[in-house]
């Protein structure tokens, strides 16, 4: 498991670095970057399977890093903020990231942070329910982890296309807010109610044909989304 750690704070990555390597030993390799450029470029070289992002970097802030990172890796990432401001947290995850934790945290709730950003992009081994489910112009391929559209491939995150499946798998069906926070980010997440709808508009732009009047994903208003099966 290898696992890149941005902030300009020295002390921070310190204490990050020494919390994986607590939980993973020798098995955890641990990337420090201190600038947004070198963050890009560590991305982008050694291909980590986590990023631990901070938002204030002194060149490129988080966010920019995000959507840079984006463009070339699906690899989760996880951003570090010092305030608790919810506009922060809502621009990370529309541009890409997994989860969202705010400074001062405590070594236990790093690493459930960490726990349940890994359990969501575990690729299950043998899919049930059959390896491709297909609704309309949307194809899922289960085993392959791939979604086309129309026949024009579409790329997904795992955390995209866990909670496309969700919705493809029960279609004709509204799936409460809480059960499909549960099922995708964890029963933890519960609450998370904007995690949800940051998500379902990533999904609607990547595979709707107009994302504001939307045929495939529906919302229903108080109570949670459904696909719309023909």
């Amino acid at each position: 498991m290898k696992f890149l750690v941005v902030d300009d704070e020295a002390d921070v990555v310190e204490v990050v670095s020494v919390t994986l390597k607590m939980q993973w030993g020798a098995e955890g390799q641990v990337i420090a970057a201190y600038t947004g450029e070198e963050a890009v470029s560590l991305a982008l070289s050694e291909r980590p399977d986590l990023i631990i992002l901070d938002i204030a970097l002194p060149d490129v802030d988080g966010f920019e890093v995000c959507r840079r990172i984006r463009e070339f890796s699906d690899a989760p990432i996880l951003m570090l903020t010092a305030k608790d401001d919810e506009m922060d947290k809502v621009r990370g995850l529309e541009l890409g990231a997994d989860d969202y934790i705010t400074k001062p945290f405590g070594h236990l709730e790093l690493m459930a942070r960490i726990r349940a950003v890994l359990r969501r992009v575990q690729i299950p081994l043998t899919p049930a329910g059959g390896a491709r489910i297909i609704i309309g112009g949307i194809v899922l391929d289960l085993n392959r982890r791939e979604v086309e559209v129309d026949g024009r491939p579409v790329r997904l995150t795992p955390t995209e296309f866990n909670l496309l499946q969700q919705l493809m798998r029960n279609a004709g069906k509204v799936l409460p807010h809480e059960t499909l926070l549960a099922r995708v980010w964890g029963p933890e997440y519960r609450r998370e109610i904007d995690y949800l709808k940051v998500y379902i508009r990533r999904l609607r732009e990547k595979l709707e044909p107009d994302p504001q009047n939307p045929e495939y994903i529906l919302t229903e208003y108080g109570i949670g989304y459904w696909f719309r099966s023909p």
